[in-house]
């Protein structure tokens, strides 16, 4: 695996958000790809608008207790996010925070795509630029619907879709020429080749991307019979 993508420009970990043994991959690949690369890192559980609470802990200005405080950090960071960072920290690198506020998924939620229209010029510099691309057919969003039963709706596949497109968006902002961008997030954002995949081959189809998907199951060797058939 490392051979492979150590190739790449950008690497998509899916991950299952409360999985340490995702977590703890996530660690030991960054670290190991760091060693003949130079790297730009990424993730869905930091959102836009704290970037600059996150370059000043990078930068050594803040400390994790400020960080905390100010940056909305998710309930597992400090067990499963924090060892990531304190990596860029500790070796200079790039920490991008690519995710939308969640407050504006939420709107877009209530009230579709059209009430982003509404944000202000600041506001907007935190979510993929306007008008979002959409296409309610690809099989990733199909599937939220049936997965969500009567509690689907268009609105949720959109909230869905914000997040995907903004989250591509800081990522292709924020790559480096001869850098590797690993980006860390829930495993459905990227499975499939689509969500922020999608959206990167929208602008960037010639990039050399990778996805690495999480899976949890009871049966191994099941699933190894499976994989070999």
């Amino acid at each position: 695996m490392i051979k492979t993508l150590v190739k790449k420009d950008i690497v998509l970990f899916g991950e299952l958000h409360n999985n340490p043994i995702s977590h703890w991959l996530q660690y030991e690949l960054t670290t190991e790809l760091y060693k003949t690369r130079k790297l730009v890192l990424g993730a869905e559980m930091l959102e836009a608008d704290t970037q600059q609470v996150l370059n000043a802990y990078l930068r050594k200005e803040i400390n994790y207790t400020e960080l905390d405080s100010l940056a909305r950090l998710w309930k597992n960071h400090k067990t499963d996010y924090a060892p990531l960072v304190d990596f860029a920290r500790k070796n200079n690198m790039s920490f991008v925070a690519t995710n939308i506020p969640r407050r504006y998924a939420s709107l877009v939620y209530k009230n579709d795509f059209k009430i982003l229209d509404s944000l202000s010029s600041k506001e907007k510099e935190w979510i993929a630029p306007l008008p979002i691309l959409f296409d309610k057919d690809l099989p990733m969003y199909k599937e939220i619907l049936l997965m969500m039963g009567n509690h689907g709706s268009p609105s949720l596949v959109k909230a869905q879709a914000i997040k995907d497109a903004t989250m591509a968006y800081f990522i292709q902002k924020s790559h480096k020429q001869d850098h590797l961008f690993i980006h860390y997030n829930g495993a459905y954002h990227s499975d499939k080749y689509e969500g922020i995949l999608w959206y990167l081959k929208q602008d960037q189809p010639n990039k050399k991307y990778a996805t690495i998907s999480t899976v949890s199951q009871k049966n191994i060797i099941k699933g190894q019979i499976l994989l070999s058939v």
